[in-house]
C-alpha cells in the first residue's frame, strides 16, 4: 500500500476512537438498507456474534474490582520502580554474582516499563483519564522506551489493531528483514534493537510537527542520560565505555523473546487483502494467537501480549490482569461459534520459523479469503 494511502487510512481511524466503549471494542457497523440482501447476511451474524460477547465481556469488567482491573498491573509497575535502587547498588558490587544480579534486575525493569508499561499507556489501559493516559504514554514510551509517542498510537494502535493481517498496514511486516538469512534474524539480529530502536525513532521525527520533534527529542534524551548518569554516580562506574556496555546489555536481555512474540503471534497465519478484509471477530479469531503463561514474560511483557493476545485484540482497553480475567469467556464463545481460538507453544512456533523462514518472512504471504465475511 502506498504511504499516502496508508496515512489516509489512518487519518480515517482517528474519528472511530470516539466510539470505543470501555472495552475498546469499535462500535459495531449500523445496518442500513442493503442489510436486507441475503448477501449481507455475514454482515449481521458478525454484529450479533461481537455484541453479545462485547457483552459478556462488559459484565466481567462491570463486576470487577479497581484492583482488578487497574491495580494488580500498576501493583506490578511500581515493584519495578522501586526495585530500580536495588539493581544500580547491585552493580556497584565488587561480587560477581551480585553485579550479575543487577544486570538482571535492571534489564527486568527496563523491559517491564519498555514492553508492558509502554503497550497499556499506548492503548490507554494504565488510567480513565485522558490527561494521565498521555502523561503516561510520553514517559513509558519516549523517556523509558526512546522511541515515538505518535508511532505507538498511530502506528500500533490505529494501524496495527484497526487492520490486523491485513497486508500493508497490519500485517506485521515492519519486522521482516529479508535481507537476513534465518540464523541471523533469530539469534543476532535481537542484539541490535536497544541501537536500532532509537535510531527509528529518530528517522520518524522528520514526519512530526517540530514541536512534536522536539519534545520527542528531549524525553529521548532524558531518558538516556537518566540512565547513563546513575550508573556513574550510583554505581560508580569510571569507564563511559563500561556504562555504554552495560546499558546496551540491560536493554537487551530480553530483545530476543521480545522479537520472537511480535513475529510469532501473527506471522504465518491468515492475511486479508484491505477490500477484501473479513469483520472484526473473524478478522482476530483467524489472524492472532495466543501463547502459553509464563512467569517472566507474563511479568515483563504482560499477559495481553503472551497468553491473552486474542483477547487483547478483540478488547485492547483491558488491563493485563482483565485480558486474563476475560480469557476463559472469550475462549469459550468463539468455541462455542466455531471460530478458532489459536494457541501454540514458544518453542513450536521457533521450530516453525526456522524451518519455513523464507515462506513466512521473506516472501509476499498468500491472501486469504473468508468468503461470506467480508
Amino acid at each position: 500500500m502506498e504511504p499516502e494511502e496508508r496515512r489516509r487510512v489512518s487519518e480515517s481511524l482517528s474519528s472511530n476512537q470516539q466510539t470505543m466503549k470501555e472495552t475498546g471494542t469499535p462500535e459495531s457497523p449500523t445496518c442500513n438498507d442493503s442489510c436486507s440482501d441475503p448477501g449481507h447476511a455475514g454482515v449481521r451474524k458478525e454484529g450479533m456474534l461481537m455484541g453479545e460477547l462485547e457483552a459478556l465481556v462488559q459484565e466481567v469488567v462491570k463486576k470487577s474490582s479497581w484492583w482488578e482491573r487497574h491495580g494488580l498491573d500498576w501493583f506490578i509497575l511500581v515493584l519495578n520502580f522501586l526495585a530500580l535502587p536495588l539493581g544500580f547498588l547491585c552493580l556497584g558490587s565488587q561480587s560477581t554474582l551480585i553485579f550479575v544480579l543487577g544486570i538482571i534486575i535492571l534489564g527486568v525493569v527496563h523491559h517491564t516499563f519498555t514492553v508492558k508499561g509502554s503497550h497499556l499507556a499506548s492503548h490507554g489501559a494504565l488510567s480513565n483519564s485522558k490527561h494521565w493516559s498521555r502523561f503516561w504514554v510520553l514517559f513509558f514510551v519516549e523517556v523509558c522506551t526512546s522511541f515515538t509517542a505518535e508511532q505507538a498510537t498511530d502506528g500500533h494502535v490505529k494501524l496495527h489493531h484497526g487492520y490486523t493481517n491485513v497486508v500493508g498496514l497490519g500485517d506485521s511486516s515492519t519486522w521482516k528483514l529479508p535481507l537476513l538469512n534465518r540464523y541471523v534474524y533469530m539469534f543476532f539480529a535481537p542484539l541490535m534493537i536497544p541501537i536500532i530502536t532509537p535510531l527509528v525513532a529518530l528517522g520518524l521525527l522528520k514526519n512530526v510537527e517540530p514541536r512534536i520533534a522536539i519534545r520527542t527529542l528531549c524525553l529521548m534524551s532524558l531518558g538516556l542520560l537518566s540512565h547513563y548518569w546513575l550508573l556513574i554516580k550510583v554505581s560508580g562506574f569510571q569507564s563511559p565505555v563500561f556504562a555504554l556496555l552495560c546499558m546496551f546489555i540491560t536493554r537487551g536481555l530480553l530483545a530476543h523473546p521480545y522479537l520472537h512474540v511480535n513475529i510469532f503471534q501473527h506471522i504465518g497465519l491468515p492475511m486479508f487483502s484491505l477490500d477484501k478484509k473479513p469483520r472484526r471477530i473473524h478478522m482476530m479469531s483467524f489472524g492472532v494467537l495466543n501463547l502459553p503463561r509464563n512467569p517472566i514474560l507474563d511479568w515483563t511483557f504482560g499477559h495481553s501480549l503472551i497468553s491473552c493476545h486474542v483477547e487483547h485484540h478483540l478488547f485492547p482497553r483491558l488491563s493485563d490482569n482483565m485480558c486474563l480475567k476475560v480469557k476463559p469467556v472469550v475462549s469459550q464463545f468463539l468455541q462455542k461459534n466455531h471460530l478458532p481460538y489459536n494457541e501454540d507453544s514458544y518453542l513450536s512456533r521457533f521450530g516453525l520459523f526456522l524451518s519455513k523462514y523464507e515462506e513466512l518472512m521473506v516472501h509476499a504471504p498468500p491472501i486469504t479469503d473468508l468468503v461470506g465475511l467480508q
